[in-house]
């Protein structure tokens, strides 16, 4: 495959500046990362930007909290401030519509995005997607982690390797000590240990947020007709696999895909299945008939 060319570019939305990498052309697919400490688009997806590039115009913004993009989030409404932030991001480059492709936080702000504006939006493809079934039952033990490392004592490179090691991939072994390294140097950054875009909900308007965070609780989403492919591995152990069937019996034009020895990063530990199985679904001719 030849390697395509990754161009930068940072614009502002409602004021603050947005960073975002492109590759391709064609349809427009907008690809927003998850929300792991020291995240960002290119890194999150580069074992699938190449490869989706070859079909589609990929847009790959780092969300905002994370990488070049502005720092803070809005914890009365996280999902809802970064759905208006990414269609922000579409009214900047011209986008009518665009397919959108969320993992984990990413996929929880795809799925709001559509459900509060579905003719921005063609199809969607979530993996293992934040917001579903959160006030239902413990957090995991991966939830706990990402959620609990700004606390304590602060962020450690110990503290960042123990997650991704242990929660985040099916196989620990697999992550290279360089990719550890770069999140954790992005996640130290002062702007983000003063404000952490990803945390639990505090305060008085706490049950409130987690209510609103948990999209299975929006009446909307029975009536979502937008072509949905939900993606998740069977091993996650950040957002429990129980959600993808969830989701499937909630979603009147969904299809699910579950996979063994997979676990949170499906794009990166699957890379090439994950690859086929996006762009497949995304082309007119799509296999899943949607």
């Amino acid at each position: 495959m030849t390697a395509i060319h990754l161009a930068e570019r940072t614009v502002t939305v409602n004021g603050k500046p947005i960073f975002y990498a492109e590759a391709g052309t064609g349809p427009a697919v907008v690809m927003l990362h998850g929300g792991g400490p020291g995240a960002s688009g290119v890194s999150n997806y580069s074992r699938n930007i190449d490869a989706l590039a070859q079909h589609y115009r990929v847009i790959v913004p780092d969300m905002p909290g994370y990488g070049r993009s502005v720092k803070g989030v809005d914890q009365s409404d996280p999902f809802g401030y970064l759905a208006d932030m990414i269609r922000g991001l579409h009214d900047e480059l011209a986008l009518d519509t665009a397919h959108l492709v969320g993992n984990s936080y990413g996929g929880a702000a795809a799925l709001r995005l559509a459900l509060d504006t579905p003719h921005r939006v063609g199809k969607l493809v979530l993996m293992g997607p934040g917001g579903i079934g959160t006030t239902k039952g413990l957090p995991t033990a991966g939830l706990n982690s990402l959620l609990g490392y700004y606390g304590g004592d602060g962020p450690t490179r110990d503290k960042l390797e123990a997650f991704i090691r242990a929660h985040l991939v099916y196989d620990g072994a697999s992550i290279p000590d360089e990719l550890i390294d770069r999140r954790y140097e992005a996640s130290i950054d002062p702007e983000v240990v003063a404000n952490p875009p990803l945390r639990r909900p505090s305060g008085p308007m706490a049950l409130r947020t987690l209510w609103r965070m948990d999209l299975t609780r929006d009446s909307r989403l029975k009536k979502l007709q937008t072509p949905t492919l939900i993606l998740w591995g069977r091993d996650d152990k950040v957002n429990k696999p129980s959600g993808g069937p969830a989701l499937l019996n909630a979603m009147p034009n969904a299809e699910l895909v579950m996979t063994s020895h997979t676990g949170h990063w499906m794009q990166w530990e699957r890379a090439g299945l994950f690859n086929e199985l996006v762009t497949e679904f995304l082309s007119t001719e799509s296999v899943f008939g949607l």
